[in-house]
């Protein structure tokens, strides 16, 4: 068992989730294929966590390929987190890690009806699957509709829940949502366009069938469905254990280990003594790549991707994440993270790194600041999810 020390574990970071300079991919669906998936969950991630992997990318490119030529395709599914997905990747999520999800919100679903609804009692498994039936047969001609369009359309699925009265965290909560993301879920219907600008969340929806154009694959097994999403995390994120796989996946140990021995992973040990896996094609060592910087969004997929993250955040981490585990804005030097980065009310980005670096990578990281000022060209893009780090009192570049 040979070991993987920290430094190759950055090193593969940067070449493998196309950070590094000389790693960068071409184009918004090679990004997503570089760390499998694409967080979804803040609408403008998707799109900076393609600016920080793809030379030249612009915002209509994503656009493009999520509503367009729809070879990124928003899925929710792992944790009951949003992803963009690659489109042949869908069917093994549907398989498994959605499927997943969709038992557990259905099940969920069904109480928060019963307890919450108007005449509770009648909102059982029969009226949610009568619902459902009519917001299908609503969407059956292919035209997007947002949640309100849906409320306004299909009487049934008009209601709302009236949760937790009295009490500070309720409210009245509209069904219509509920029951589209548990199509979603299911594999039914798909989100469609937004009909917001590209930084703000205003989903449409529509049938699965509709929104793909062609005859809908068929989702694969649990088992097979689990096997290939843990290979392709194993050539992006490997070598990591079996809790980081777990966590990552939202999905037991039991069916982690199954699928490592499906996909022939070999074990190694990482620089703390755990036992790490890597596929069985990917036992070399992989080289640093060149001295690179990188800003990262939020909830991008590079932050988010381990349980187990001292090897990249050091001491850092109560500092770059929210209370409910949340990552907010990273700054990369060589496969660490040293800070993060807000914008100032002008909309230029602004680092706060969190330790000394080197005037070189303090350099470059300035560089990597103005060239996302440019892009952004002035947009503004906030959050729900700011991180300590993400919100001292001065919008002031610190001394490198």
């Amino acid at each position: 068992m040979r070991t993987v020390t920290d430094e190759e574990r950055r090193a593969r970071l940067g070449v493998r989730h196309a950070l590094a300079g000389s790693a960068r991919v071409s184009s918004p669906e090679e990004a997503a294929r570089a760390v499998v998936c694409l967080h979804a969950t803040e609408p403008p991630s998707v799109h900076l966590s393609c600016w920080a992997r793809v030379d030249g990318v612009t915002v209509d490119d994503v656009e493009r390929a999520l509503y367009e030529t729809r070879t990124l395709v928003r899925q929710q599914s792992m944790r009951e987190t949003l992803f963009v997905f690659p489109r042949d990747l869908v069917p093994a999520v549907w398989g498994s890690a959605a499927a997943r999800v969709a038992a557990v919100h259905r099940k969920r679903l069904l109480k928060d009806l019963e307890r919450w609804a108007a005449n509770g009692a009648s909102h059982g498994a029969a009226w949610l699957a009568t619902v459902e039936k009519a917001v299908l047969a609503r969407l059956a001609d292919g035209e997007p509709r947002s949640s309100k369009q849906i409320r306004e359309s299909v009487p049934e699925a008009g209601g709302v829940l009236e949760q937790a009265p009295g009490r500070t965290w309720g409210g009245r909560v509209a069904i219509a949502p509920k029951i589209l993301t548990q199509l979603s879920l299911d594999g039914a219907v798909a989100r469609a366009g937004n009909a917001g600008a590209w930084h703000t969340s205003r989903p449409t929806w529509t049938t699965t069938q509709a929104w793909w154009g062609q005859r809908v694959p068929g989702a694969l097994t649990s088992r097979e469905g689990y096997a290939e999403l843990v290979g392709r995390w194993l050539w992006s994120y490997g070598p990591g254990t079996v809790e980081d796989i777990a966590w990552w996946l939202g999905a037991t140990k039991s069916v982690v280990r199954t699928a490592l021995d499906d996909v022939g992973a070999s074990p190694v040990s990482l620089a703390d003594g755990a036992v790490g896996w890597l596929r069985a094609d990917d036992l070399e060592p992989v080289a640093a790549p060149e001295p690179w910087v990188a800003l990262l969004p939020l909830l991008d997929p590079t932050v988010m991707g381990w349980q187990a993250r001292a090897f990249y955040l050091g001491p850092h981490a109560p500092h770059l994440f929210d209370s409910a585990g949340n990552a907010g804005t990273t700054a990369w030097v060589n496969g660490r993270v040293v800070g993060a980065w807000v914008q100032d009310p002008t909309g230029a980005v602004r680092l706060r790194l969190l330790e000394d670096v080197p005037a070189t990578a303090h350099e470059a990281l300035l560089a990597e600041a103005r060239r996302l000022t440019a892009w952004l060209d002035g947009q503004r893009v906030f959050t729900v999810y700011p991180s300590p780090a993400m919100r001292p009192a001065s919008d002031v570049d610190p001394p490198g």
